[in-house]
């Protein structure tokens, strides 16, 4: 690890029997570092985050935690690291009181009813404190857990997709309490499929397929794109995607919402120019301009050529 570091893997791997979960997995995370491990279903980040809590050995490579083994000194780890499944280990028949009471009395925490009491009005459930925690709604049940995993005051938190299948309120509400969980010196890994979430992020590890495709600040990503990026506004999408994807000189095309956007290997007035020719747009019903790619961009670009240089090996 080098200075500075609280965790680090390098060459990690993970199987499962005959399935690579993991694949050469390297990167750090530094104090006060919020790190969002991105990338869709099946990509490695829950695989990576249980190493990194000593939840499970790897299967090649090193992953280490205050400078020790994650899994060699994963008893000692537990005490300085948060551990946030997906299916956070709530007891219904407790009430939100009882529950964290719990988790406190688990990791020996002294003083615990004044933790506990600021916790629960940190994340909003002061005054369901009586409530049995299955009559919660899946946000609440989201606060208790995290509430739950904060009781032993980690210095690093490691979050597996916390903000899948809540509402956008109780999103938001999440990532402003992980903002203000940072301010007072806290570290986070975050494991999330939304790219927009990318952006609450200090650098971001995008990952496809158990492997590292790219790592920096979410600004300096998509700045690696080569080529204009052209968004195409129009009435019939479909007949402009099937014209564009024929184009010789149109890198790629991909859907955005109600929108298109066309990759071309030249500079913004004539890649706008370009897509206005092949479509034919003169009306108004088209829309063309040339753009400032986005992390989905980038993914999209990484993910396509990723697969294109393994079809060629």
């Amino acid at each position: 690890m080098t200075d500075g570091a609280l965790l680090a893997v390098r060459r990690l791997e993970v199987r499962y029997r005959r399935t690579e979960a993991v694949r050469g997995v390297t990167f750090e995370v530094g104090a006060g570092e919020v790190l969002g491990l991105i990338g869709p279903d099946g990509a490695g980040k829950t695989s990576t985050l249980r190493v990194l809590g000593g939840l499970m050995r790897a299967s090649g490579g090193t992953a280490e935690a205050f400078g020790a083994s994650c899994w060699g000194s994963r008893r000692a780890l537990h005490h300085r690291l948060g551990y946030l499944a997906q299916r956070f280990a709530l007891y219904g028949d407790l009430t939100v009181d009882e529950n964290v009471q719990f988790f406190a009395l688990m990791y020996g925490v002294a003083g615990w009813r004044e933790r506990r009491r600021r916790l629960l009005e940190l994340v909003g459930l002061d005054r369901f404190r009586g409530r049995l925690a299955e009559q919660l709604s899946g946000g609440m049940k989201q606060k208790l857990a995290l509430a739950c995993t904060l009781i032993h005051s980690p210095e690093v938190l490691l979050l597996d997709e916390p903000t899948t299948g809540v509402d956008p309120v109780t999103r938001r509400e999440l990532w402003r309490l992980l903002g203000e969980l940072v301010g007072d010196g806290l570290t986070l890994v975050v494991a999330t499929p939304y790219l927009d979430e990318a952006e609450r992020c200090t650098r971001v590890v995008l990952m496809h397929h158990g492997e590292v495709i790219a790592d920096g600040r979410p600004s300096a990503i998509p700045a690696t794109m080569p080529g204009t990026v052209v968004e195409i506004a129009a009435g019939d999408r479909a007949t402009a995607s099937d014209l564009l994807a024929a184009a010789a000189d149109i890198a790629d095309v991909s859907v955005f919402g109600t929108t298109l956007h066309a990759r071309l290997e030249q500079p913004p007035e004539a890649a706008e120019r370009r897509v206005r020719e092949l479509l034919g747009a003169s009306g108004p019903e088209i829309g063309v301009r040339a753009i400032r790619p986005s992390l989905e961009d980038a993914f999209l670009y990484l993910t396509t050529h990723e697969r294109s240089r393994a079809e060629a090996t």
